[in-house]
């Protein structure tokens, strides 16, 4: 099984509070912001929820899923099979769970299927995504998910209308960081990549996202190591209060 780094390296430190000196963000106005779907929703909570599966092991779990579903993901990109999230999310959690030996009726696994689809906000999502439209900014979500997976999960937070557009790497059929996935926002927007602000949670997606050109926040939520990739976010911050201060800096 390839691992991140490797596939990350194939195609394509210390937490800061400010940007980089030098940087392309210093002159250039940051006209819009693209975010990764786990930057505004919380997907935490299916540690919790496998945890009630199978007690115990709930966690170890939820981690070999999440790193099996990114795997699948750029192996299906890579070898030109590209599934959507769900679909692909499904066959890592089957892969998972017989890796780790257990054994989950059809009803557990589609609680967890389930859990890992419904999105819910991150508890600051509302207030930073509602500060960066009053400061006249352009929205949009760049994800590996599916765009009715995000259009539902900004209908219930109540952010839908924040959101000009819902960028679904099922549209190119190539997932993140592949530059196809991430070039979406420039035809979408009509806009130089130094004037897009995009906004990763997973450490490869900001180094992907970075080597692409854009100006890159890494809200880093989970004080993770960065990736020794050559490739070093504009900005890491843990909460998106850091990405509000960062896209409007300038304007």
């Amino acid at each position: 099984m390839i691992d991140r780094r490797s596939f990350v390296a194939s195609v394509g430190g210390a937490l800061i509070s400010i940007p980089l000196l030098g940087s392309r963000r210093a002159k250039t106005a940051i006209r819009a912001v693209a975010f990764d779907g786990f930057a505004i929703f919380d997907a935490t909570r299916v540690a919790g929820v496998a945890e009630a599966i199978v007690p115990g092991r709930g966690r170890e779990l939820a981690a070999a899923w999440r790193t099996r579903l990114f795997e699948y993901q750029w192996l299906r990109t890579l070898g030109g099979r590209y599934a959507d999230f769900r679909h692909t999310a499904d066959d890592a959690l089957g892969t998972s769970v017989a890796a780790l030996g257990l054994q989950l009726t059809a009803d557990e696994r589609a609680r967890l299927l389930e859990a890992q689809v419904s999105l819910v906000p991150w508890p600051d999502a509302a207030d930073a995504v509602r500060a960066l439209r009053a400061a006249g900014l352009r929205l949009a979500f760049l994800s590996n998910m599916t765009e009715q997976m995000l259009a539902d999960g900004a209908r219930r937070a109540g952010l839908r209308d924040q959101f000009e557009l819902v960028l679904s790497t099922d549209r190119v059929r190539a997932a993140k960081p592949d530059p196809r996935a991430y070039g979406m926002a420039l035809d979408a927007f009509g806009m130089r990549r130094e004037e897009i602000a995009f906004v990763a949670f997973a450490p490869w997606d900001a180094a992907g996202a970075t080597w692409f050109g854009y100006p890159t926040v890494w809200m880093n939520r989970a004080s993770q190591p960065a990736e020794a990739l050559d490739a070093t976010p504009a900005l890491v911050t843990h909460d998106l209060a850091g990405v509000v201060a960062f896209a409007t800096s300038s304007r």
